[in-house]
């Protein structure tokens, strides 16, 4: 999970402070879950996946597409 909040956050040129910002979360916290010191709660998990638009298994690692089945 840690490689993918910190890829996705990269890829779209974001920084821990912005994502933090528009996730009501502390830079500290969005830190943590990127470093993997902290693990995501599952709500927490939707929110990453609806905030980045991927899926669940994407930001976890088990799917290499980000891509939602909708």
């Amino acid at each position: 999970m840690k490689n993918r909040l910190n890829a996705l956050r990269k890829e779209r040129g974001y920084t821990q402070l912005k994502v933090a910002i528009d996730m009501n979360l502390s830079q500290n916290s969005i830190s943590r879950y990127e470093t993997g010191s902290h693990e995501a709660s599952y709500e927490l998990l939707i929110r990453f996946a609806d905030y980045y638009d991927v899926s669940i298994d994407y930001i976890l690692g088990r799917t290499d597409n980000p891509e939602l089945n909708r």
